[in-house]
């Protein structure tokens, strides 16, 4: 009857132990990382609503500027560099996933024209590649290659964010046409105030 009790004992101590290490793991193991820009992929299918507003602008640091710099002209089927400046005050702070203040990080979505994309790695200069550092890119949805997202990264490092594009080529492509196009960005710096099932 004792080696029972005492099994029984030590089957709710490690049952017990490990729930709380599951819990303290949920809690203090949720990094800001995996909740930002995620969040307008879950809510939005087209990073640009209907009226033209990028959904960066549903969020509460909306109407802060955000500065982007691209060649006046590009040739098919070259690589070249949109510079996305994403200006703040440095001395703000959020709150962290720990509780602790901390510094902001900052994120962009750069939607470009059908056609352009991001540019694949054997393409992309030593010299490009030193500006982007160890930023990873990726698209918006799987179909949508020409819609660009980054972040979050540290803000202090990255207010200014260098995207490699890749622009469509006409003679592969019959599709592809050269003229003028619109680029729209957005930008956010910290975190987002509204999720996607709309609580704030």
């Amino acid at each position: 009857m004792q080696t029972r009790n005492t099994f029984s004992w030590i089957k709710e101590e490690i049952t017990r132990s490990i729930s709380v290490s599951l819990m303290i793991y949920i809690i203090t193991g949720a990094s800001i990382s995996n909740a930002y820009p995620i969040f307008a992929q879950q809510g939005y299918e087209n990073p640009r609503e209907a009226t033209g507003r990028i959904v960066c602008a549903n969020c509460h640091l909306a109407n802060k500027p955000v500065d982007i710099e691209v060649p006046q002209a590009v040739l098919p089927d070259t690589v070249f560099e949109a510079v996305v400046r994403i200006p703040y005050d440095m001395q703000l702070k959020q709150v962290l996933a720990n509780g602790k203040k901390g510094a902001l990080n900052v994120g962009a979505v750069l939607i470009l024209p059908e056609g352009f994309e991001l540019a694949p790695p054997d393409r992309i200069s030593p010299e490009m590649k030193e500006k982007i550092g160890n930023l990873s890119f990726q698209s918006y949805r799987p179909n949508k290659k020409n819609i660009l997202v980054i972040g979050p990264v540290p803000g202090q490092k990255y207010s200014e964010i260098t995207f490699p594009i890749l622009s469509p080529d006409p003679a592969s492509n019959k599709d592809v046409h050269f003229l003028k196009y619109p680029i729209y960005v957005g930008g956010n710096r910290g975190r987002g105030q509204i999720y996607p099932n709309g609580n704030k």
